[in-house]
């Protein structure tokens, strides 16, 4: 019950030094890449939240038993990572699934991707990406749903049902995370990280509604946006993350910057230095820092010279502690390390897939009754370089998707038809670098 997880919660917090409590609400970086101390040191020190930015099942289950047997509090870590439409199996982008005005669609690919996430390992996947897109000039349009509020809502609850399911503690379901929080799509002339300009009645008609329909349907955490909103930065605005978010919507679960997000607000100009960063963003209800150790390397020092409050403290780690305990971290840390590749076989994932796509395709022209394909066609013209390209097939942030097993539209068809005529034509590449002449200056 909810009761026993609060109290769960309560007596951790009461076992944990202050180095222990600021160490969960850090997330850090798992890859061999990642700058600054190893994971393995700083979870033997103290414990972590949250690792990113690893795929490997043998290093999930090393760095969890060191956070299980060798850290001072023995709390398991969240491992997390960007999910956006598929683990091995991908399906199509959001803003195609968007497009299918079915929320069946989004629900049934998510729980494939969560089943797929949890085999092999991650708890914690960072969608769904619910900024509304009015712009074409933004780049992450194809993340999304679109720019139609309503339809945007409908895909975010189903999105965090097809994600969580209704059981914390299934070991087939992973924390869904809302981002980002909030406005982002509305970036000034469509460029990322630059200012936000919206009235409060734009941003509620417009950028809320997906993201409350999330609240409404349990999502499990939400992420901040990079960007400043009418100046005042994502990452430490009191009003969106605390009065908005927390006492209007009643949001229960825990907030994570996006990478960097803390660290970023020095280089932005909002914050003087780490220590003023990390004290703005706490203040104002973001309980974990992903990836920047602003957190990390500050929030000690701001408590012991009476700056924070150890309560202020305790009020952000009891959701990331309540998360785990709900999943079941506790009693089940570690991931079967033969099971990802049984889950990824399954022949059922790519039939969702497929049932995805075409419920997804939207047929804009159809001259002459061409489609649907027919055996007793001879000649077929194919052109376009996107018709043999697998990373076109596949789209963008398909992250750890397993490219090879992607069938391109050419391939598709000389399959459907093995004894037509095709014929087929690249086209001119749609990336090319054009020379821009510039006049002679007199």
């Amino acid at each position: 019950s909810e009761n026993e997880v609060a109290q769960r919660v309560e007596n951790l917090l009461g076992q944990m030094s202050l180095a222990e409590k600021v160490a969960q609400l850090a997330q850090i970086g798992g890859a061999d890449w990642n700058f600054g101390p190893k994971a393995e040191d700083i979870i033997r020190e103290r414990g972590a939240g949250s690792v990113l930015w690893l795929n490997d099942t043998k290093k999930f289950n090393q760095l969890q038993k060191i956070a299980i047997e060798e850290s001072p509090s023995g709390i398991p870590v969240l491992f997390a990572l960007d999910v956006i439409h598929g683990y091995r199996t991908i399906f199509p982008i959001p803003l195609a699934m968007a497009a299918s005005w079915d929320p069946n669609v989004p629900e049934k690919s998510q729980v494939v991707a969560a089943k797929e996430s949890r085999a092999a390992g991650i708890h914690w996947a960072f969608t769904p990406m619910l900024d509304n897109a009015r712009d074409a000039r933004w780049g992450r349009i194809a993340e999304g749903a679109g720019e139609d509020p309503y339809l945007g809502a409908a895909m975010a609850a189903a999105q965090v049902r097809g994600l969580q399911g209704d059981d914390p503690a299934d070991p087939e379901r992973v924390l869904a995370c809302a981002k980002h929080f909030a406005g982002y799509g509305a970036s000034e002339g469509g460029r990322d990280y630059d200012p936000v300009h919206l009235s409060e009645a734009q941003l509620r008609n417009v950028h809320l509604p997906a993201f409350h329909a999330a609240v409404k349907a349990g999502v499990a955490t939400f992420m901040s946006a990079y960007m400043d909103m009418n100046n005042v930065p994502a990452n430490a605005n009191r009003w969106l993350l605390t009065n908005v978010l927390r006492d209007e919507w009643g949001f229960e679960g825990f907030i994570v910057s996006d990478a960097f997000g803390v660290g970023n607000l020095v280089v932005q100009g909002h914050a003087r230095d780490g220590r003023d960063a990390a004290l703005r963003s706490l203040k104002a209800g973001l309980n974990m820092d992903m990836a920047s150790s602003t957190y990390l390397e500050n929030l000690d020092a701001l408590v012991e010279d009476g700056t924070l409050s150890s309560e202020q403290i305790d009020e952000m780690v009891r959701p990331i502690l309540a998360a785990k305990i709900r999943m079941g971290l506790f009693e089940q840390p570690y991931v079967d390390e033969a099971l990802l590749e049984q889950v990824v076989a399954l022949p059922e994932h790519r039939q969702t897939a497929r049932w995805s796509a075409q419920r997804s395709m939207v047929l804009l022209k159809n001259e002459g009754g061409l489609l649907p394909l027919s055996k007793d066609q001879k000649n077929i013209a194919v052109i376009g370089p996107l018709a043999d390209s697998m990373e076109a097939t596949e789209g963008s942030w398909m992250v750890f998707g397993h490219q090879p097993a992607a069938v391109t539209v050419l391939a598709g068809i000389r399959a459907k038809l093995p004894g037509a005529n095709i014929a087929y034509a690249p086209g001119p590449d749609i990336n090319r670098d054009v020379p821009i002449p510039l006049a002679n200056s007199t």
